[in-house]
């Protein structure tokens, strides 16, 4: 479920839509949380569906660490790439805003960490990547945990509308790893490796 203080606007041509906010949503908010009426596809169920519904799996889903397709039910799926995401999702099924997200900014991930199967080229944004690749979580992680460290140093200090949809085990867990100054799962934990 996508945070209540968003919508779907069209951004411009070459992107087409994106999730929008449409209040201030400080660094360390969940932004994100994968619920129950998220769709979980096998590969063996994709290949059995029509070749247009195949060309929307491949278009809507990401891949999670054990290879499964998610395919989000609300607004999540509209979410856009950028080298200079705003978001990053954590190894706790959710995300977070990595940054301060202003009224009327995109919220953006980098497809990077989404297990994609083919590289592709993305909008140049001045970052020194120009395209997004299959092993990029293996190349990036350290950097984003780093962003995800100092999001989550906020996380308890920031209204968490959604934060009712992590189960309290995760929360725990989040909680005692921060009273301890111990690191958090490493955003690694999402690499899916194709056999």
């Amino acid at each position: 479920m996508m945070h209540p203080d968003t919508e779907v606007r069209f951004i411009n041509d070459v992107v087409g839509y994106g999730v929008v906010a449409k209040k201030f949503i400080p660094r360390g908010t969940i932004t994100w949380v994968q619920d129950d009426l998220d769709q979980l596809l096998t590969e063996n169920e994709v290949e059995k569906m029509h070749p247009d519904v195949q060309e929307q799996v491949e278009k809507y889903c990401f891949r999670n660490n054990k290879g499964q397709l998610v395919l989000c039910w609300d607004l999540a799926k509209y979410v856009n790439h950028s080298f200079n995401a705003n978001c990053l999702s954590s190894a706790y099924d959710f995300e977070v805003a990595v940054r301060d997200i202003e009224p009327g900014e995109q919220l953006t991930d980098d497809y990077g960490y989404l297990n994609i199967s083919e590289p592709f080229k993305a909008v140049d944004e001045g970052t020194g990547r120009d395209t997004v690749y299959p092993d990029d979580l293996l190349k990036y992680h350290e950097k984003w945990d780093r962003q995800l460290e100092g999001a989550f140093e906020n996380f308890e200090h920031v209204e968490q509308p959604l934060i009712k949809l992590v189960s309290s085990a995760v929360l725990e867990k989040i909680k005692s790893s921060l009273a301890k100054n111990e690191p958090l799962d490493s955003i690694l934990n999402l690499y899916y490796e194709e056999k």
